[in-house]
């Protein structure tokens, strides 16, 4: 089996080319220009989703405060044998 080596011959590899630099206004038209393209969410989606994700957070939340509260307890358990 041969074991081919690796080109670390820096003169070799290929130049990147830098892209010119935009002035700010050109840049944030641009970004406006992508915002205008994006697909908000209606205000009914985006309660639904808020409604989602904090119930989520408060169901994990007492998941931890559980789990910490039980190991806590186990803890002190074995440290006071």
């Amino acid at each position: 089996m041969a074991i081919e080596k690796k080109n670390t011959d820096a003169k070799k590899a290929p130049a990147k080319q830098k892209k010119p630099r935009k002035s700010p206004v050109v840049y944030f038209k641009e970004v406006w220009a992508e915002l205008k393209k994006v697909s908000w969410p209606t205000k009914k989606e985006l309660t639904s989703y808020s409604v989602v994700v904090t119930v989520f957070i408060v169901i994990v939340s007492l998941i931890l405060f559980g789990m910490d509260t039980l190991f806590g307890k186990l803890l002190e358990l074995v440290l006071k044998i």
